[in-house]
């Protein structure tokens, strides 16, 4: 059995280090893991007022995170937050109220950045924000990574097999958090 995993890459950026960690991830993920990118980039800003009649955009993320068995984010830290663009993406797909696109679905933060803490107080804030979500979150390991160009190259290949090691068991533990959630609860039974 495969799991198709839907994953969100949180900065717009075209030089997005999360978007390279994004390809280290998806390398050392488990073989029965198959990702396909779920796009926020344009998206327009979520207000109630298309509650009513979403415009093509937001269905289309939606109909994206409906054909994944899983989620997972891959976010930077902006001002000791998430980024606004993904924030609009969660409240988009989150919404109208009754029809969230994250209600049990099983899902897992990471983040990249030059700084030490390697986005750690951006993940609290998108883990609460999943959590009224009622996503079902992977809780541990955490994952919190120092981006530096001479481990991480442009494909998404890692030189430090130390870091390497550490993701390749970050992927393979969302792999069994993602058979023990939908195990209990199948997505078809969320729908």
């Amino acid at each position: 059995m495969s799991y198709n995993v839907g994953y969100f890459v949180g900065s717009l950026s075209s030089t997005s280090v999360n978007r390279i960690l994004s390809k280290a991830l998806i390398r050392l993920a488990p073989d029965d893991l198959e990702f396909s990118e779920i796009s926020i980039r344009d998206l327009p800003l979520y207000s109630p007022d298309y509650d009513a009649d979403y415009p093509a955009e937001a269905r289309a993320l939606k109909d994206a995170i409906a054909a994944a068995d899983a989620v997972l984010f891959v976010t930077p830290e902006y001002n000791r937050s998430i980024p606004g663009a993904l924030k609009n993406a969660i409240d988009w797909a989150s919404r109208p109220w009754g029809q969230n696109s994250f209600d049990h679905i099983p899902a897992a933060v990471i983040g990249a950045s030059i700084g030490q803490i390697g986005t750690a107080v951006a993940q609290q804030s998108l883990r609460g924000v999943l959590s009224f979500c009622n996503a079902r979150q992977m809780t541990a390991p955490e994952a919190y990574i120092h981006f530096t160009p001479e481990v991480f190259a442009e494909d998404g290949s890692v030189s430090n097999e130390g870091t390497a090691e550490f993701l390749r068991t970050f992927m393979t533990e969302f792999r069994d958090h993602v058979e023990r959630v939908l195990t209990v609860l199948p997505r078809s039974d969320t729908a």
